[in-house]
């Protein structure tokens, strides 16, 4: 797969209610562990008489790892429900979190379950996401009497130039597709001028 969803931006946060306690939801793109602990520092500083704050998170693109959290609640009552959420949204590098204000009647584990997923869902339909192409980087590296030639290969397979250092020995940074990387490589290494470099 060349594609992955995400988060062009937080969403607003949502409100779901269920026999007067309040569930409020929020979706994060993140891309490490300690942006996603800021943010449950955040939730629990702006709502400091909430019950709750229940997440799950999801991080990588071909290799994933993701952690739920009940934060109290019942096992499996809030952090799952939510992250089942996150997989039936297909989305990555994000974070849910429900806030929960209790409203003095219990809902019982089957009433904990369906409301932590209510707003999960709520939030991720709130949220924007973004199709993102996978992405694969390399450097090549050249004399300044051959620009010509890499800045039209550049253009015609339309690679994305990450980062360029042009002198008389240039060196450009270039970002492709990943389904086009193979053949990429092959088409630079094709002009022996040219020095290519992978990147690992």
């Amino acid at each position: 797969m060349d594609t992955y969803k995400t988060l062009s931006s937080p969403s607003e946060p949502i409100l779901f209610k269920e026999r007067k306690s309040k569930f409020y939801g929020y979706c994060f793109p993140v891309s490490n562990e300690e942006t996603i602990k800021e943010h449950i520092e955040t939730l629990r500083k702006e709502y400091p008489n909430a019950n709750h704050v229940c997440y799950a998170w999801q991080l990588g693109i071909e290799t994933k790892s993701y952690r739920a959290n009940d934060d109290g609640e019942p096992n499996n009552s809030a952090g799952m429900p939510i992250y089942g959420q996150i997989q039936s949204f297909d989305v990555t590098n994000i974070l849910v979190a429900v806030v929960r204000i209790f409203g003095g009647t219990k809902l019982g584990v089957g009433g904990l379950i369906s409301a932590y997923k209510e707003a999960a869902k709520l939030a991720l339909e709130n949220a924007s996401i973004i199709t993102k192409v996978l992405q694969k980087e390399l450097t090549v590296i050249f004399e300044y009497s051959e620009m010509d030639i890499v800045m039209r290969l550049v253009k015609k397979h339309q690679m994305n130039i990450v980062s360029q250092d042009l002198h008389l020995k240039c060196k450009v940074i270039l970002s492709v597709n990943k389904s086009d990387y193979t053949k990429t490589l092959k088409l630079l290494k094709a002009h022996h001028k040219l020095e290519v470099k992978e990147h690992g």
